[in-house]
């Protein structure tokens, strides 16, 4: 059987189709996956939530994963991971609850500008921070700030399978007007009885995560699952106890933030060699892609923390450090994430 597809790609080189059917319509695509933004909404404090209607690529997505979303600024192609606040198996459509970070060029621009008709890149579903199949027998659900989306998700969905376990979920806000879609969670646990609801604000001097706290939320900690996304201090809190009562098998954790391994000042010596640009920088110590940034290169990304795989370039010779880690390594023609490595001493890096 001919693909047609293939042959329209090959006769309309050196673009693809699909940037000639967007001239037409922009969500008209042969094999790109877009999305139209139908709705706004701007209901907390320095959020925007954004209901999309993805292109037939779509496949859906389990809850707690995320997507990658790409929009123009300037002329120039951004992208960014956001997890979906919608149940699983849901309608063809995804909503995506926005933080406006200070600094944050996608987040702001989303914030500021995102109106219905907007059309943006979108990505299939992807990451393990998910549900297990079949349920845990009782669930934790923690998140801090921004971090609450993909834990929304999950608890949505159990809410809509008429989940009949145990469910704690522990959200920590500045307070009640920071926390995006709280009229929904509030609705969902007065309709299950199952279903336990604690906020904690920190504006109002909320004593931090502890194993006191947790004892007092969730009693039956030791023989459920947790799923926790928050900032770097509360991710720490929650591994410190998890680690301590042997039960580090039993969270599950997503990050959207790098908490970087300190690194010796020794470290930052040699040259970066972008090889396929033919540009050589001094090491600055940075990440592999913050130095190609700076040295006026434009390579691919999407999370910047090492979670999308979007960055991945091949490391020719030199040695890295992962910045989460501190790990090594300086295996030849190696695929490396540029986000999360920095090179030690001479790098060759092909970008």
């Amino acid at each position: 059987m001919v693909d047609l597809v293939g042959l329209l790609q090959t006769l309309t080189t050196p673009h693809p189709l699909d940037r000639y059917l967007e001239l037409i319509r922009p969500t008209l695509t042969a094999r790109d996956l877009r999305a139209e933004i139908v709705e706004v909404r701007r209901a907390a404090a320095d959020s925007v939530t954004i209901t999309l209607r993805p292109t037939r690529q779509w496949r859906g997505h389990a809850a707690g994963q995320f997507v990658r979303i790409g929009v123009v600024i300037d002329g120039v192609r951004h992208t960014r991971c956001y997890s979906p606040v919608d149940p699983e198996g849901g309608e063809r459509r995804l909503r995506l609850t926005v933080k406006a970070h200070p600094g944050g060029l996608v987040s702001r621009y989303l914030h500021d500008h995102a109106a219905p008709g907007m059309v943006v890149d979108l990505a299939p579903a992807a990451g393990v921070f998910r549900l297990a199949d079949p349920r845990p027998d009782r669930v934790l659900l923690i998140s801090g700030g921004s971090g609450i989306t993909p834990v929304l998700s999950i608890l949505k969905t159990l809410a809509a399978e008429d989940y009949r376990g145990e469910v704690t979920f522990l959200h920590y806000a500045k307070s009640p007007e920071s926390v995006p879609h709280r009229d929904e969670i509030e609705a969902i646990a007065k309709a299950h009885t199952n279903i336990r609801i604690e906020f904690r604000y920190t504006a109002k001097g909320t004593k931090h995560f502890d194993y006191d706290e947790l004892e007092r939320v969730a009693p039956w900690f030791a023989d459920g699952h947790a799923f926790v996304c928050g900032p770097p201090a509360l991710m720490a809190a929650v591994r410190q106890v998890y680690e301590a009562e042997q039960l580090a098998h039993r969270l599950h954790t997503e990050e959207f933030t790098v908490s970087a391994a300190p690194a010796a000042d020794v470290e930052v010596t040699g040259t970066v060699h972008f090889s396929a640009s033919g540009i050589n920088a001094p090491n600055s110590g940075a990440s592999l892609l913050e130095q190609a940034e700076s040295s006026g290169l434009t390579p691919e990304f999407g999370c910047r923390m090492g979670i999308c795989f979007s960055c991945t370039a091949i490391r020719r010779t030199g040695c890295t450090r992962d910045v989460r880690t501190g790990i090594r390594d300086a295996d030849p023609d190696q695929p490396i994430q540029l986000c999360v490595s920095a090179p030690v001493g001479d790098v060759t890096i092909e970008i």
